[in-house]
C-alpha cells in the first residue's frame, strides 16, 4: 500500500525490483557506511540471484516488509521491517536509509510511519531497531517515535569502532 507523504510516496518493492533495491541499498551503504551492520564490500558481492531471492522472500514471506520511498518516480530511500526469528511478536526494523538529497523532507519519518503501521496491524507487541548512537539524527527521529533504548549496546559490526544501541518500541493494543 502507498502512503503519500508531501511529494513523497512510501511502499512495498516487488519481486522483480531487486535491481532497483540493490542500487539503493548499495548507495546506502556507501552513503553511511557506520549506520548498518553490513558493508559495501559484502553487499556488492553478493550475485545478482542473491539479490532476486532476497527480494522473491520478502514479497511472499508474509513475515517480511521491505519498504522503497519515491520522490518524483525516484528511489530516495529504504527500510525493511521483519518479523523476529524468535519471537513473532516482535518486528525488527532493519536497512533504513534516506538519499541526502531527500533528507528534511519527512521520508524517513514516512518509511518509519510505515513500518510501525505494517508491525501494528500483524499484532506485534513492540518493533526494536540497531541505531549508532553517534547519529543524532535518527536517535531523534525514534525518540520523537516513541522508541526508548534498551541499555543493550555492542559494536555495529566486528572490529567497528562505531557503537550501536538498540530501542524498542511498545505498542498497547485494543486503546
Amino acid at each position: 500500500m502507498a502512503h503519500g507523504l508531501t511529494a513523497c510516496t512510501i511502499r512495498n518493492y516487488t519481486s522483480d525490483e531487486w535491481p532497483l533495491y540493490r542500487a539503493i541499498r548499495l548507495r546506502a551503504l556507501e552513503d553511511a557506511p557506520d549506520a548498518f551492520g553490513s558493508t559495501l564490500a559484502v553487499e556488492a558481492a553478493l550475485p545478482p540471484e542473491q539479490w532476486a531471492a532476497r527480494m522473491a522472500r520478502s514479497a511472499t514471506s508474509g513475515i517480511d516488509h521491505a519498504l522503497a520511498a519515491e520522490i518524483g518516480g525516484q528511489l530516495v530511500g529504504l527500510a525493511w521491517a521483519k518479523v523476529d526469528a524468535d519471537d513473532p511478536a516482535l518486528v525488527n526494523l532493519f536497512q533504513m536509509w534516506v538519499a541526502p538529497e531527500a533528507r528534511g523532507q519527512g521520508v524517513a519519518a514516512g518509511l518509519l510511519n510505515e513500518a510501525v503501521r505494517w508491525a501494528r496491524a500483524r499484532g506485534a507487541s513492540a518493533m526494536q531497531l540497531g541505531v549508532n548512537c553517534a547519529n543524532d539524527a535518527a536517535l531523534g527521529l525514534y525518540a520523537r517515535a516513541g522508541f526508548v533504548a534498551t541499555g543493550w549496546r555492542e559494536p555495529m559490526r566486528p572490529g567497528s569502532d562505531q557503537v550501536e544501541q538498540r530501542m524498542r518500541l511498545a505498542f498497547v493494543h485494543g486503546a
